[in-house]
């Protein structure tokens, strides 16, 4: 496990993890049809036209929106996940969020307040950054937590005294980047035992290839969160929409404090994002794309690399083994005119890693396909 203690000075920003991958973009460049960023998982195919439409005319732009979250965005995000996760959460436990990586980000400090006593974030030992920083801007500790062979959140690995000071254990499932399915059921369970709330990203969950869709809501509500967003279910990462729902008194608690702060969800976009959860079809037609870009990608990143690249159980990232991780992702740029991201910025046991982000439009993704083809 790593610790990284709160700061106790002058907080100064390090450089943005994806920043540091500029310095390839020109080697990648310099390929006809330039480069391919398959570097971050942002959505660059299109919206359902029925959510744009909903977006330009819902006339909510004229007053403020209330924070928690409209009552029919509310009511769309328990309908769907009874509908798709077969779990009933009562509205008044749901509440809107500004994307979920406003909410990752701003947890800590919120939840500190609620238990001053505490000051330490748990989160998976490789994943999304924003958990560990999270921490550090709400001026708490981080703590990593390893994985087991199984794939799953070692929790038993976690010291008592990190226990003690725990203000809450992140979990992420379908995991980013390595997209792994965890034991859900037994991070509720020892949350549970331990009095730590468990905080479960679930934004990739309508990206899970082995299995249905699972929720740490089907194992009850109590001392749980689960949070969900339109980002990637939808395409609407440029919309800033999502929800988190639970256990009453943590989402209560939530809903007020974030309403001090003026953390609204646009009245337009509550509404468009209501139609979005409304509405299956656009996803298992983005289901379908991102299944066959994975299946492209690995084969052809396999033959050229003499790597046998894993299929993820969910998500739409391809999580790679190599030798190392930067001088695999300029390779890639070198020879594949492809931007991807090294292991190491999701902890430092992804070292020996790298995340192909397979968000690109099926031209640019078989455009990298075929540099690779004829490079190996």
């Amino acid at each position: 496990m790593v610790a990284i203690e709160a700061p106790t000075g002058p907080f100064a920003p390090p450089p943005y993890p994806y920043d540091r991958l500029n310095r390839l973009k020109p080697i990648a460049d310099a390929f006809e049809g330039g480069s391919v960023d398959l570097s971050i998982g942002t959505p660059f195919d299109p919206p359902p036209a029925a959510v744009i439409e909903a977006l330009g005319t819902s006339g909510a732009e004229r007053g403020y929106p209330p924070s928690v979250g409209t009552a029919v965005f509310r009511m769309a995000c328990s309908n769907w996940m009874q509908r798709r996760l077969g779990v009933d959460v009562p509205v008044d436990q749901i509440a809107a969020a500004v994307g979920t990586k406003e909410f990752v980000a701003s947890l800590p400090g919120y939840m500190k307040l609620r238990h001053p006593e505490r000051d330490t974030v748990l989160y998976p030992a490789i994943s999304y950054p924003s958990y560990a920083m999270g921490a550090t801007l709400g001026q708490c500790r981080s703590v990593s937590v390893p994985f087991g062979p199984d794939g799953a959140l070692d929790l038993g690995a976690v010291d008592q005294a990190d226990i003690d000071r725990a203000l809450l254990l992140w979990v992420n499932s379908p995991g980013n980047p390595t997209g792994h399915l965890d034991d859900l059921e037994a991070a509720a369970t020892w949350g549970r035992s331990n009095g730590i709330p468990v905080f479960s990203d679930e934004c990739y969950i309508e990206f899970t290839w082995d299995g249905q869709p699972r929720t740490i809501l089907e194992h009850g509500l109590e001392g749980v969160v689960a949070v969900h967003s339109l980002s990637k279910r939808s395409n609407l990462a440029g919309a800033r929409a999502g929800f988190y729902a639970g256990d009453p008194e943590i989402v209560d608690f939530l809903k007020s404090v974030r309403q001090h702060g003026g953390m609204l969800v646009p009245g337009p976009v509550q509404a468009a994002a209501a139609v979005a959860f409304d509405d299956d079809v656009h996803v298992q037609e983005q289901r379908d794309r991102y299944r066959s870009r994975l299946e492209l990608l690995a084969d052809v990143i396999s033959e050229w690399s003499g790597i046998d690249v894993p299929r993820p159980g969910g998500a739409f990232y391809l999580w790679i083994p190599v030798e190392d991780g930067w001088q695999f992702t300029e390779r890639l740029a070198a020879e594949g005119g492809a931007i991807v991201s090294p292991g190491e910025f999701y902890g430092v046991d992804g070292t020996n890693f790298v995340r192909v982000a397979v968000v690109q439009p099926d031209d640019k993704i078989e455009l990298v396909a075929r540099r690779l083809a004829a490079a190996t």
